[in-house]
This record gives C-alpha cells, sequence and structure tokens, in this order.
C-alpha cells in the first residue's frame, strides 16, 4: 500500500484513493488462487503479462469474450451479498469461449461502483477468483473505478473480459453436422445470469420476502435460488476434446433455448427439441406461473435449467454423455438435428 498517496481534495469529491489501496490489498489472497504457469505479472501494474504455451499447436488461435453480470446484480444489492456474483461474470465470458473449443487462458474484471467499501470489492473479487478457479483461468488483472455521483453508494456494476487459445485446426466448425445428430444437455443451477428485468418485475423483488423458505424450491428462499452462481462448464466440456466429434455447442443465455441453439446450427438443418426430456428446474415453474408467462416465452427468454447444449454424432452420444457425467456433469439427450426446409431453425415439442 502506498501510505504516501493521499488526496484531500479528491476524498472531498467522494474519491477515496487510499480504500482503493486497500482494497487490492484484500484481494492479493483470492487472485493467488488462479495463478497458472503462464503468468508473467504480479497485482497491481499496468497490464497484466502472460505467456503463451503454444506447444503442439500447429496454429494457435486467441479466442476472446466480454460480458457482464446484467440486472442479477440488484439481487446482490438487496441481500447485501456480494462474493457469489463474480463466478457468474466469469461464467458468462469463459462459456462462450468453450464454445468455440478454446481453452480459457486468462481474465480480467471491472468494477465501477458508487463508493469504494474495500471489504466488498474484496468480496465481490473472492467471486472473481473462484470462477477463474473452476474455470483453470488466471486472474491477471482489473480495475475498480470509484465513481461518485454516477452510481448510488451501495451499488456497483460488475464486467469482465477472457482470452483463449485453440489449435485453429481444432475450432469447432458445424459444417460436419448432419441430420440424426444429437443434441446433448447440460444442466443448469438455476437462472444463471440472463432474463432478470423480467424476474425482477414478476417478483418485484424490491418488495418481495426474498429469505423465507419457499416450499415451490425445496426449501430453499427466492433469493437463494435467483442469486445461484452461473455454472461454469469449462473442464467438463474440455473432457470431450480429442475423444469425442463435437459439432457444435450452444451457451444458453439471453434468448433461451430459441435464440442460442440456432446459432451452433448451419443451413438447411434444425434442431427439433423434445419438451417432455427438458427437465425444468423449480424456479422456473415457479415465474410462468407467478408471471403468468407462457411456455414460448419461458423457452425465449431463460434456459429453463439447460445452460449449455452440445451436438454430437448419434453414435457417440451415448460416450459423450458417460465422459460428461465422469467429469461431474448430469448430462442427458434432448433432442436431435432434423432437415429444415424453410427458416425455422428450431422446434420444441
Amino acid at each position: 500500500m502506498n501510505k504516501n498517496s493521499r488526496s484531500e481534495s479528491y476524498a472531498a469529491a467522494g474519491v477515496d484513493i487510499t480504500a482503493g489501496y486497500r482494497a487490492v490489498e484484500l484481494m492479493k489472497q483470492h487472485i493467488a488462487r488462479t495463478m497458472t504457469s503462464g503468468v508473467c505479472s504480479d497485482v497491481g501494474g499496468f497490464g497484466g503479462l502472460f505467456e503463451l504455451d503454444t506447444e503442439g499447436m500447429k496454429r494457435p488461435v486467441l479466442v476472446s469474450g466480454t460480458d457482464g453480470v446484467g440486472t442479477k446484480l440488484k439481487l446482490a444489492f438487496l441481500m447485501d451479498k456480494h462474493d457469489t456474483v463474480g463466478i457468474d461474470c466469469v461464467a458468462m465470458c469463459v462459456n462462450d469461449v468453450i464454445c468455440c473449443g478454446a481453452k480459457p487462458l486468462f481474465f480480467l474484471d471491472y468494477i465501477a461502483c458508487g463508493k469504494n467499501v474495500p471489504e466488498r470489492i474484496a468480496d465481490i473479487v473472492k467471486g472473481v477468483a473462484e470462477g477463474c478457479v473452476q474455470a483453470g483461468a488466471a486472474l491477471i488483472g482489473g480495475e475498480t473505478a470509484e465513481m461518485p455521483g454516477f452510481y448510488p453508494i451501495n451499488e456497483y456494476d460488475l464486467a469482465g473480459y477472457c482470452t483463449g487459445i485453440v489449435d485453429k485446426a481444432k475450432i469447432i466448425d458445424n459444417k460436419t453436422m448432419r441430420a440424426g445428430d444429437v443434441i446433448i444437455a447440460l444442466p443448469s443451477s438455476g437462472v444463471h445470469s440472463n432474463g432478470f428485468s423480467l424476474v425482477r418485475k414478476v417478483f418485484d423483488v424490491e418488495k418481495a420476502d426474498l429469505t423465507s423458505p419457499v416450499e415451490e424450491l425445496g426449501g430453499r428462499s427466492l433469493g437463494e435460488a435467483l442469486l445461484a452462481p452461473t455454472k461454469i462448464y469449462v473442464k467438463p466440456v474440455l473432457s470431450l476434446f480429442d475423444k469425442i466429434h463435437i459439432k457444435g455447442i450452444s451457451h444458453i443465455t439471453g434468448g433461451g433455448f430459441y435464440e442460442n441453439i440456432p446459432r451452433s446450427i448451419p443451413e438447411g438443418l434444425m434442431a427439433k427439441i423434445k419438451r417432455s426430456s427438458v427437465r425444468v428446474l423449480p424456479i422456473f415453474d415457479l415465474i410462468a406461473k407467478k408471471g403468468m408467462i407462457s411456455d414460448r416465452d419461458m423457452f425465449n427468454t431463460f434456459n429453463m435449467g439447460v445452460g449449455m447444449s452440445i451436438i454430437v454424432p448419434r453414435e457417440e452420444a451415448s460416450d459423450a454423455v458417460e465422459l460428461l457425467r465422469n467429469a461431474g456433469e448430469d448430462a442427458y439427450v434432448i433432442g436431435e438435428i432434423v432437415e429444415s426446409s424453410g427458416d425455422e431453425k428450431i422446434e420444441i415439442c
């Protein structure tokens, strides 16, 4: 900590430089958990350095992704719980990167707040670090911006950026997809980090009871169910590479099934999802009931219990499911790829 750096004038304007130094000191223990062999820099520099290991790769390609947590943060503010939203932030980035076949290497975060409370910032970064550990990525840098007058004192925004690497020959190519290929589901942990504007409206969360047990949620509180961190699928999906011919991967985020699964499917084909096969989580049944939302809108907004889908050849589907289950994912089949004669890319029936 730089004890000589102190601006009384800046502090009078609402920015406490020393709080920033204190936050960095508190977060160092969490960042240390994420260090991998490629990290070449310490916390506090102007840039994060990472040495690429491209051994065994003929044409290494870098893959990048960036995202935030969205209005799910409003739940964190209401519950004064800040140590899991960082997992969401990492998940939204690394789960996208893995869809290309890339292994995440490193991550950077950006926190903008109305007032820098070092302990709260450290809690946020604790979650980011946990997400990085789950993804096998190093947290090599970040930024905390104290912005009084722009954000309320007790609120903040959180975003992140991830870079991964893949050999060009191993980039997932949906041109090999054929009718008859199988769609495998990887279960979600809940709402993840999308659709929260609708969730907040349905439950009127500013006035709702977020802490009492809810029977429909198996005794969990509404707040606990909604704040459950986004699942990170990196390690289970990596377990398939070089063993299974993966033809497409979709990270099911905003827009649900209808928006995301078609993104991995080429022209002339479509996904046929068996509605009765989808293991819909209780939180989605409660949202649909409380908000009187149609099934079509639910599947076009939320992940409905499926956080990621993977398309593989039919003859490799059983092996893929077994490998995923051995990696800790309760994977199961939800549909298949069929020919499409029009613009329709997905059917749920």
